[in-house]
């Protein structure tokens, strides 16, 4: 994968958190405030623990920080999957979220 392309695959997945943080916060009474900061994003539940997502690219990696550690994903051609085989990025957005929020969320694609 060139630098170009982890580049557009990784814009791809921020937009969607985004998108999906903007849908969540529309369809159901979640207060999820997401924040970016060039290759960063930080969500921030209304309990203030965080999740945050960010972009290593010299290693054409997306990081992701939550309370139950830390998980690092390369693209594989068509998903986000763990460095260390333990699942896909979304999944562990997902459980990672309804955690720290308290409830179910689901940021499936």
């Amino acid at each position: 994968m060139t630098d170009n392309e982890f580049m557009d695959q990784a814009e791809r997945l921020l937009q969607q958190l985004e998108k999906v943080c903007d849908q969540l916060n529309e369809q159901a009474d979640i207060d999820i405030d997401n924040q970016r900061v060039g290759s960063m994003v930080t969500l921030i539940f209304p309990n203030r623990s965080q999740l945050v997502v960010n972009l290593q690219k010299p290693l054409h990696e997306v990081w992701l920080a939550a309370q139950s550690g830390g998980y690092h994903y390369r693209f594989d051609g068509a998903r986000w999957q763990d460095t260390k085989g333990q699942g896909e990025f979304w999944d562990q957005l997902t459980q990672d979220a309804s955690r720290q929020f308290g409830a179910a969320m689901n940021f499936q694609r």
